[in-house]
């Protein structure tokens, strides 16, 4: 048996003039807010200036995709992301410096750390684990 598989899927079909039924909804809605604008004011001066924003967002609604998305869900993105809390995983603190308190000198410092190898890396491990090795026994004493 022989099926047909649906192909292009994901592109919605143009109901309205060259229009899908979301852009002709957001494209009426915007025009009709700023129908209604014009109705109340009588002003053609403060209706452009009144519903400038709408026309801006209803059009962007329509037509702008920032990163192949809908901008509808970048907007709810944005809407989600200042109403939740944040998980801030690390925030640096500032060392309290204690008055009165000499800090004795880095043991680190005053060790000469013998060279194993030719290379920098290997190097570099090895010196920071002696270093963390230190600071466990200064933490444990």
């Amino acid at each position: 048996m022989h099926f047909e598989v649906p192909q292009f899927i994901d592109i919605e079909d143009k109901i309205v003039g060259p229009l899908t039924i979301k852009q002709f909804i957001f494209v009426a809605g915007g025009a009709g807010i700023c129908f209604a604008i014009y109705f109340f004011l009588k002003s053609l001066f403060f209706t452009l200036l009144l519903g400038a924003p709408f026309i801006a967002l209803s059009l962007s609604l329509a037509f702008y995709k920032p990163s192949g998305r809908p901008f509808i869900l970048v907007l709810e993105s944005a809407f989600w992301f200042f109403l939740k809390s944040k998980l801030y995983i690390w925030k640096k603190e500032p060392k309290k410096v204690q008055k009165g308190v000499e800090k004795e000198p880095d043991l680190v410092a005053q060790m000469n750390v013998p060279k194993l190898s030719d290379s920098k890396l290997s190097d570099l491990g090895w010196s920071l684990d002696i270093k963390d090795k230190l600071e466990d026994n200064m933490n444990n004493n």
